[in-house]
């Protein structure tokens, strides 16, 4: 993807996110779209790999989509009357290897609600995540690994 497409969509991210559409605001967006392109462009293609913007797309979509369905469940463990939690860490194994991978998954499931990553083993070959109900891990590593880890891998691989 060429790099003007690439500060156009995180400027009207920016536009979105900051919910002010004035041309200052669309300059600053520009700007912090730029700037970040410029942070994060070796991070994200350093051996040639491609950027899939429609697997982007789609990763997004389930990132929004996890968001809600996992808020709904935490305000209903929180409003039910016996709070029957079973809290706990568990280990996923990574098969994303990239240090910009293994970011982007530990920050979307920490902005996840009920989850957390604590932590990225030496070898980067296992996420240590924290849940609010810990009760089924088996089901969690299934989760994120269908979920947020196969769609980063369609989408920057």
């Amino acid at each position: 993807m060429r790099p003007a497409v690439i500060i156009a969509v995180f400027t009207v991210v920016w536009l979105a996110v900051s919910g002010s559409f004035t041309i200052p605001n669309l300059l600053l967006g520009a700007v912090a779209g730029a700037l970040s392109l410029a942070l994060i462009r070796g991070h994200i293609q350093p051996d040639g790999r491609r950027i899939r913007p429609l697997k982007v797309l789609s990763l997004l979509m389930l990132f929004f989509k996890e968001l809600a369905l996992s808020a709904w469940k935490v305000a209903m463990l929180v409003a039910s009357p016996r709070m029957v939690l079973k809290p706990g860490i568990f280990a996923f194994p990574l098969t994303v290897d990239r240090d910009f991978e293994i970011t982007l998954l530990a920050n979307l499931i920490t902005l996840t609600p009920g989850t957390l990553s604590v932590d990225v083993s030496e070898d980067r070959k296992v996420l240590y995540v924290h849940a609010i109900d810990c009760s089924d891990p088996v089901g969690a590593r299934r989760d994120i690994a269908n979920g947020f880890e196969k769609k980063i891998l369609e989408a920057f691989r």
